[in-house]
C-alpha cells in the first residue's frame, strides 16, 4: 500500500483534490449501476428457472397420472402417452425417461436408453417419495424427478393397503433445456450494458460539473490569497461556503493579521532605532558646531563640550550594544550555553556590581535567599535578566528607596522576585513595557538614561529558557517583577 501511494505521489495530478473528488463521485455513481445490473440479471435467472421448473413439474404430474390411468408401466404401446411425452420433450427441448419400480428405463424420448437399468441417487430418493430439482447453469439444463404415484382404490384395497394409500410405481426423470432463458439473459445483458454506458456518460458529465462547483470556493480562497500576496489588497478575506474554507480563511486571516503586526512592529522598530541613534549623533553635531563657531573658546568650555560629546558617544555605544544583544537573543535556543549554575552566588555577584549605582541615590539593595538554588541555565543570559531587572529597579526608584531580590524554588521551577519602592508603572503601560524602546515615563527618560531595550532583552532571554515574567505595580508605590524559570533544561 505504501509503495502504491509513493508511486502515485510521483504524479502531481493524483494529488489534486479535484481529481480525487471526481474519481470518488464517478466510482460512487458507477458502482451501484454495476451491482444493480448484476443483481437484476441474477434475480431474473433464478426466477426464470423457478417458473420453468414449476411449469415442467405441473406437466409431468399430469402425465404421471396418465401413466397410471393407461397402465403405461406394464404396456408402453399407448399412443396418447407417447404423443404427450414427445410434445413435452419438443416443447422444452428436453428428454424424458420413464423408470419403473425395478429401476428399468421403459421409455426414453431420445430412444437410446430403453431397456437399461439406471442407478441414480435422485431416482432412488424419488422412489422414496422425495422430488429433486437440479439446475446446471454451466451446461444449461434443469433435471427433475417426479414420482409416478398410484392411489389404492376401494376395489383394490386390502387390509395391508387400505383405500387411499399412495404407492410409488416409478419415476419420471426429465431434463429440460434453459437455452431460451440464457438467450433472454443475453438480450437483457446487452440492453443493460447500453443503459450502463449511457449512465457512465451522464455520471461522468455530472461528476465534472459537481467537482467544478465543489472546488470553486477553494479556488476563490486561492485567488484571494494570491491577491494579498501580489499586494492588490491587504484586507481580511472571507469565503464562508464550507466549514473547511472558513477554517482555512480564518487561519490565513490570523496569519495576515500577525504579518501586519510584525510589519508594523518592524516599521516602528526601524523608526525608533533611527530616532534613538540619530539623537546622540545630532547632539554631538550640535556640540561640535558650537565649538567650531567659537574661535577663541576657553579650555574649560572645550572640556565641558567634549565631556558632553563623550557621554553622547557612550549612549550611542550602549544603544548599539543593546541592539546587538537583542538580535543575538532572538536566535534559536540551540545557541544557549547551558551549564549548572548556583543562582544564589550569581545573584550576589550581580548585586555587588550594582550596589555602587544604588548608593548614589541612597537606595538599599538586599538579597533574600529562601533556599539554595541550582539550575541548568545560560550564565551570560541569566546575568542579563537579573542585571536588567535590578538595574531598572534602581533607576526608577525614589531617593532612599529599597530594592529586595528574593530567591525561591520548588521541585520544578525557581523564582526571582525583584521588588522596589519606585515610581511604579501606569496600568495602561504594563502591556507595552516589553516593547523595544518603550518607556513608561517619557518625561524623565533622559534623566534616568537607558535605551528602552532592557525589558525586551530580558523577555527574549526568558523565552529561550522557557521561562516567564509577571509584573505587579502601583503608581507611586513601586513594582514587583517575578521571574519563573525551569530548574532543568528540557529541549523539545
Amino acid at each position: 500500500m505504501a509503495d502504491i501511494r509513493a508511486f502515485l505521489g510521483k504524479f502531481k495530478i493524483t494529488r489534486s483534490l479535484k481529481v480525487r473528488l471526481f474519481v470518488i463521485m464517478f466510482l460512487l455513481g458507477i458502482a451501484p449501476s454495476i451491482f444493480i445490473r448484476a443483481g437484476i440479471l441474477e434475480n431474473y435467472e433464478s426466477r426464470a428457472v423457478e417458473v420453468r421448473t414449476s411449469d415442467v413439474q405441473t406437466q409431468l404430474r399430469i402425465i404421471a397420472n396418465h401413466l397410471i390411468t393407461y397402465n403405461y408401466l406394464q404396456d408402453t404401446s399407448s399412443e396418447v402417452i407417447g404423443a404427450e411425452l414427445e410434445q413435452l420433450s419438443n416443447l422444452y427441448n428436453g428428454r424424458v425417461l420413464i423408470i419403473n419400480g425395478n429401476l428399468k428405463i421403459i421409455k426414453d424420448t431420445y430412444g437410446i436408453s430403453e431397456g437399461k437399468t439406471i442407478i441414480s441417487e435422485e431416482v432412488i430418493r424419488c422412489m422414496k417419495g422425495t422430488n429433486t430439482v437440479n439446475y446446471d447453469a454451466v451446461n444449461g439444463f434443469i433435471e427433475l424427478t417426479i414420482p409416478i404415484v398410484e392411489t389404492v382404490s376401494a376395489q383394490t384395497a386390502t387390509q395391508e393397503l387400505p383405500e387411499g394409500t399412495e404407492l410409488v410405481r416409478g419415476v419420471m426423470l426429465t431434463s429440460v433445456s434453459t437455452d431460451t432463458i440464457v438467450a433472454t439473459i443475453d438480450i437483457l445483458n446487452r440492453k443493460a450494458l447500453i443503459v450502463e454506458i449511457i449512465m457512465v456518460v451522464v455520471i461522468f458529465a455530472l461528476a465534472l460539473v459537481l467537482v467544478q462547483i465543489l472546488i470553486r470556493p477553494f479556488e476563490r480562497v486561492t485567488k484571494a490569497i494570491s491577491e494579498v500576496k501580489e499586494g492588490y489588497t491587504n484586507e481580511p478575506i472571507s469565503v464562508p461556503d464550507y466549514l473547511e474554507t472558513e477554517h482555512i480563511v480564518d487561519a490565513f486571516n490570523s496569519l495576515l493579521e500577525r504579518m501586519k503586526a510584525l510589519d508594523d512592529s518592524r516599521k516602528e522598530f526601524v523608526a525608533n532605532v533611527s530616532h534613538e541613534l540619530k539623537t546622540p549623533i545630532t547632539s554631538v553635531k550640535v556640540l561640535a558646531d558650537s565649538l567650531l563657531a567659537q574661535q577663541d573658546a576657553p579650555a574649560e568650555l572645550y572640556r565641558e563640550f567634549m565631556k558632553d560629546i563623550a557621554e553622547e558617544i557612550e549612549r550611542e555605544d550602549k544603544i548599539i550594544n543593546d541592539l546587538l544583544a537583542l538580535v543575538k537573543l532572538e536566535k534559536t535556543a540551540a545557541q544557549l550555553n547551558i551549564s549548572v549554575i548556583n543562582i544564589n552566588e550569581l545573584t550576589e555577584i550581580i548585586l555587588k556590581r550594582l550596589r555602587p549605582i544604588a548608593r548614589k541615590k541612597n537606595i538599599e539593595v538586599t538579597l533574600i535567599s529562601k533556599r539554595e538554588v541550582t539550575a541548568e541555565v545560560d550564565e551570560v543570559k541569566m546575568s542579563l535578566i537579573l542585571t536588567n531587572l535590578v538595574e531598572n529597579a534602581i533607576k526608577y526608584n525614589q531617593e532612599q528607596g529599597k530594592v529586595e531580590v528574593t530567591l525561591d524554588a520548588d521541585h520544578q521551577f525557581f523564582t526571582v522576585q525583584v521588588a522596589d519602592t519606585g515610581i511604579g508603572i501606569p496600568e495602561d503601560a504594563i502591556n507595552h513595557i516589553y516593547e523595544r524602546f518603550y518607556r513608561a515615563d517619557k518625561s524623565h527618560s533622559k534623566e534616568i538614561g537607558g535605551t528602552g531595550l532592557g525589558l525586551a532583552i530580558t523577555r527574549s532571554a526568558l523565552v529561550l529558557h522557557r521561562g516567564s515574567v509577571k509584573v505587579d505595580s502601583k503608581v507611586g508605590e513601586g513594582s514587583v517583577f517575578t521571574v519563573k524559570i525551569p530548574l532543568t533544561r528540557v529541549l523539545v
